[in-house]
């Protein structure tokens, strides 16, 4: 595991979540970067807009909301929308009590904030739940019910919610603030399995959040709180850390979420650490600064269909190494 030489780290950590400073170079969380060192800058890997949307599409995710409607989908139940038709999304790094926006450079080209003013609740709507919040950069976003209400920039039709589940934090919204998933079908939350594989999930629920398990072919090897293989991208980078798995990547690999160190099981939890993206502003988690990923190829817990995978892609052993 890499240190920094000359700088003292302070490690603060929670019980719900990572803050050791693994010295990963620059591009390490902000909760366990070394003190009195400063953060560069990272290189957007924003989402960028399909080809062939228009100007106007980024006109209307800047714009003023105007009467809001209530779009009723299928899946999602009621979903909350500006007046042109565009899905409203809360973010779960931001807080409604009280309510603060945490999503900031890449990650609100990525996520236009819905701006405050010149709005109306829509009809059957509790107008009460419209409100605002100072954002860092002094501008007033909406909110609902206290949570700040944002656009998604791959959204580039009315009547879409193609942000529904990205990162597990991102989540369209009812038009009383809460999260417009089912409840009972986990669709959309970007963390399940394919079908068929329902009775390996529920075995896999009562795991550790992370672990290493024996396999016949790979030895042992990192696993997460559903069973499901985690794995490393070599054109990622540790020093500074930083993730190359961007856009049309994101579809198959998907980064792994920070865990409770407390609990973890057969790995050193002073090797672990998080990433914020840049994309979306998610936390990803990290083992001795490499990023993990689980890979939707994966049907069921224990599967490895992602070992090899572009001669780039390796399942990872309980150091953070490679297993080829």
């Amino acid at each position: 595991m890499r240190k920094l030489q000359g700088i003292s780290v302070t490690v603060a950590v929670s019980a719900a979540a990572i803050m050791f400073a693994s010295g990963c170079g620059p591009q390490q969380d902000d909760a366990a970067k070394p003190a009195g060192a400063a953060l560069s800058a990272s290189p957007s890997t924003g989402a960028k807009a399909p080809a062939g949307a228009a100007d106007g599409l980024a006109q209307v995710q800047a714009s003023a909301p105007g009467k809001l409607s209530i779009w009723d989908n299928a899946e999602l139940g009621q979903v909350l929308t500006d007046s042109a038709g565009f899905t409203f999304y809360r973010f779960d790094n931001d807080t409604a009590k009280p309510p603060r926006s945490t999503c900031d450079g890449d990650c609100a080209k990525t996520w236009p904030p819905v701006p405050a003013g010149d709005v109306a609740a829509a009809d059957g709507m509790d107008p009460s739940l419209l409100g605002e919040v100072t954002r860092t950069d002094g501008s007033k976003q909406l909110t609902v019910a206290g949570w700040p209400m944002y656009r998604y920039i791959k959204d580039t039709q009315p009547r879409q919610a193609n942000g529904q589940g990205v990162g597990g934090t991102w989540f369209a919204s009812a038009p009383d603030g809460t999260k417009a998933a089912a409840e009972d079908s986990g669709a959309g939350t970007g963390d399940g399995y394919g079908s068929g594989a329902d009775a390996g999930a529920d075995q896999a629920e009562a795991l550790p959040p992370l672990s290493t398990v024996s396999n016949a072919e790979l030895g042992d090897i990192v696993r997460d709180g559903k069973g499901r293989t985690l794995y490393r991208f070599t054109k990622d980078t540790d020093w500074p850390m930083k993730s190359n798995c961007v856009d049309a990547c994101l579809d198959k690999w998907k980064p792994a979420k920070p865990v409770d160190v407390n609990s973890v099981e057969g790995i050193d939890p002073k090797l672990l650490s998080t990433y914020t993206r840049p994309d979306d502003g998610t936390k990803q988690l990290a083992l001795d600064c490499w990023l993990l990923y689980w890979f939707t190829g994966d049907q069921t817990p224990g599967d490895t269909n992602g070992q090899g995978v572009g001669g780039t892609w390796f399942a990872v052993k309980a150091d953070g190494s490679l297993v080829k």
